[in-house]
């Protein structure tokens, strides 16, 4: 198994990422660590440098990275992803009123797509069969 002290410093330093990000290493980027990190350190390599270039950036700041991914998660009904991501954006300053208002927008996001879809669907089939009502 790839403890903390058999990573190269390299993977060592992405791993300590997560502990600064969350307060701690999260179940699933801790499995990764371990099983990729002694079957194919090279691939674990690859997704850490894809994930750190995502996640720390020049465009955003560390706070509002943390809830566009709480709301990107949330959208996607992973939960225990979404909430490690709201701790994060808490850890990084915000505020209840953000994630609040983060859980509104995926909400609305939510509600609304059924209705665009459906409704561009409706509108398609309306046409194609003449427009009439």
């Amino acid at each position: 198994m790839a403890d903390k002290k058999d990573l190269p410093d390299d993977l060592k330093k992405f791993r300590d990422s997560y502990v600064e990000m969350f307060g701690t290493l999260p179940p699933l980027p801790s499995g990764r660590f371990s099983f990729s990190g002694d079957i194919d350190p090279e691939t674990l390599r690859l997704w850490e440098q894809v994930r750190a270039r995502a996640f720390y950036n020049d465009v955003f700041d560390m706070k509002t990275t943390q809830l566009i991914l709480f709301g990107m998660l949330l959208v996607e009904h992973n939960q225990i992803a979404a909430q490690a991501h709201a701790s994060a954006a808490r850890r990084a300053g915000a505020s209840w009123q953000e994630l609040h208002k983060v859980v509104e927008l995926a909400a609305a996001t939510g509600t609304l797509y059924p209705a665009n879809q459906g409704s561009a669907l409706l509108n398609t089939l309306r046409d194609n069969e003449g427009g009439g009502k």
